[in-house]
């Protein structure tokens, strides 16, 4: 990292809960919107659409918050471990059915948690990376203990993801605020489970890669 002071505990806390409360207030303010339609108009297509939100954004709010448990959370005591299965789970609902596609090629078992955390945040890192949308594939290699990660994202537009690239660079680092803690923590979780990020192009494609420290 540059000249920026590494943010202290509280800050990096508070970053972090500023960076869940940025993500969900979109889907909850819409829910809100879709009961008031609910309380003003009788119209039964009116009634409708408004159901139609309210069920799309609580499945995106709950997903999204379902994902920051994960991603951000403690998910267990220290040195728990975490289920690839449900790893692949929580990604799929956050990326969702639009203009991501999911593609899981991971490993069967449990994981350590840092390691999975940080494969958790290289999958949001991805959807930053395919603005007009694409495929997100995921594959891992080596073992449960020691694996490699490699998330190719494929799409129009593909470009490196906003600001973990400086942060993997370490050349210029941003400013630390709602919007980079989320790269600024992927580069802080590869670092506590000894793997090395390398953000790369293949062709179009971009690659997110971390591979254990040699």
């Amino acid at each position: 990292m540059s000249e920026h002071a590494q943010p202290t505990d509280l800050e990096l806390a508070a970053l972090i809960s500023s960076k869940i409360c940025h993500d969900v207030i979109g889907p909850v303010g819409a829910i809100y919107n879709g009961l008031e339609i609910l309380d003003e108009d009788e119209g039964a297509e009116s009634k409708s659409y408004a159901l139609d939100v309210i069920r799309n954004v609580t499945e995106q709010a709950s997903a999204r918050l379902q994902f920051a448990r994960f991603a951000f959370g403690a998910a267990g005591s220290a040195g728990a471990m975490i289920d690839l299965g449900t790893a692949e789970q929580i990604s799929r609902g956050f990326v969702g059915t639009g203009k991501h596609k999911l593609n899981w090629r991971g490993l069967p078992g449990y994981m350590a948690k840092d390691k999975v955390k940080l494969l958790l945040n290289l999958v949001a890192a991805a959807t930053t990376a395919l603005p007009r949308g694409g495929d997100i594939d995921v594959l891992m290699g080596g073992s449960l203990e020691e694996p490699s990660f490699v998330v190719r994202c494929r799409g129009t537009g593909a470009r490196p993801p906003q600001y973990l690239t400086d942060y993997v660079g370490g050349e210029k680092t941003p400013d630390l605020d709602a919007l980079s803690i989320q790269a600024y923590y992927t580069w802080r979780l590869a670092g506590s489970a000894r793997m090395r990020l390398e953000i790369l192009k293949d062709g179009a494609d971009i690659l997110l890669s971390a591979t254990p420290f040699a």
